[in-house]
């Protein structure tokens, strides 16, 4: 399990920034991410470099300074996944970025139209 402090509450969150990441048991590469305040708030989140190696979106030079990031390498970039009976999707429109020795975390809202909010997983995974 990591500790994860978000420098600003994720949108929708508020005023939460405090959670637990941890790696869900025999699926590689997706991991709860639990708020510490309230654990009922949990949003499950996949790897992105591990499960969608064509996505990569740029991550300003000022957010990395803010997470301490000076390489690539230092970042953990994740998207959160939606469950359903009919697929799971991942918002592409704003990953987490993660510091992996910090811990720090935001998300980026994207200002990119051709990153969807809903993608279709399996499409993605397979392509």
């Amino acid at each position: 399990m990591t500790a994860i402090s978000f420098l600003a509450p994720p949108p929708g969150l508020e005023p939460l920034d405090a959670f637990e990441l941890e790696p869900v048991a025999g699926a590689d590469g997706l991991y709860t991410l639990a708020s510490t305040e309230r654990p009922e708030i949990r949003l499950f989140t996949i790897d992105a470099e591990r499960h969608l190696p064509g996505y990569s979106p740029e991550l300003p030079d000022d957010r990395a300074a803010e997470l301490g990031i000076q390489e690539a390498s230092e970042a953990l970039l994740l998207v959160v996944v939606t469950p359903s009976q009919s697929g799971s999707t991942v918002n592409l429109l704003a990953p987490v970025i993660v510091n992996r020795g910090t811990g720090a975390a935001l998300q980026l809202v994207l200002d990119d139209d051709a990153f969807p909010v809903r993608a279709e997983l399996a499409a993605l995974a397979g392509a």
